[in-house]
């Protein structure tokens, strides 16, 4: 699904590396897990595969088409076939809920659509919300929903096109416990459902123990280690007061 040979990123005529000698395989049905510390190169690593910056040396290929000089149309089939959960959500205050999560459909079209594509269009914006467990808010504006509806809502979006993979960028930041579970279920569903791959970068152990099948450490732009996940699953039977006392040894 993903193969990074020999790749490097630097910036600042080479003075500063973002990305050094990295090999990566990345195999089609897994979640895997991309986990480092501020500065250790996660972000740069998604830019790369989203083809949003070219690696200064090595080659990248993805959904198996190289990445290299890749520009005008043929760009814009790749990236319909990826889909991107940001951090930061980034839902369109003015849309609705069915609204966003159409987006992707919309800005994929080429040439005027027929009635009968905006109706199926539609249809797929719905079967993805409900997917989710958020049809109820389909009318509803992102400023009416809860944080984790909203991160919910980005999943659906980056669903809508059904991508054959989803890169997503600290997708339980800023959650509480039980709705960062709520989150990552969307995402093994995707994975189990839809036989979508999944990337999840994250800072959080918490995570990956929960829901990858291997993670790659990286630290200060370098590729330590890649390791199989003996994962967990997601225990949702506590609450989250009931997993507090148990962290805490009340």
């Amino acid at each position: 699904m993903v193969e990074l040979a020999g790749v490097a990123k630097r910036y600042a005529q080479g003075a500063v590396t973002a990305l050094e000698d990295v090999d990566l395989q990345i195999m089609p049905g897994e979640i895997f897990g991309v986990i480092g510390e501020s500065g250790a190169g996660k972000t740069t690593l998604l830019d790369i595969l989203t083809a949003s910056e070219a690696p200064s040396a090595g080659s990248v290929t993805v959904l198996g088409r190289s990445l290299a000089g890749l520009e005008g149309k043929a760009l814009r089939d790749f990236r319909r076939r990826i889909g991107v959960v940001f951090q930061g959500v980034h839902l369109l205050s003015n849309r609705t809920v069915l609204d966003n999560v159409l987006l992707p459909l919309e800005l994929g079209r080429s040439g005027r659509a027929t009635a009968a594509r905006r109706r199926a269009e539609r249809d797929r914006a719905h079967e993805m919300l409900e997917f989710v467990g958020l049809a109820e808010t389909s009318e509803r504006f992102p400023a009416q929903l809860s944080g984790g509806q909203q991160q919910r809502v980005g999943i659906a979006r980056a669903l809508a096109g059904r991508p054959d993979l989803i890169l997503c960028d600290e997708p339980t930041s800023s959650l509480d416990a039980t709705t960062s579970d709520e989150v990552l279920r969307v995402l093994v569903d995707a994975r189990d459902r839809l036989g979508t791959t999944v990337v999840v970068v994250t800072h959080d152990l918490e995570v990956v123990r929960a829901i990858c099948d291997r993670v790659a450490l990286f630290e200060r732009g370098a590729l330590r280690d890649v390791i199989a996940v003996r994962a967990r699953g997601l225990d949702r039977s506590d609450s989250y007061l009931d997993r507090a006392r148990k962290e805490l040894g009340a």
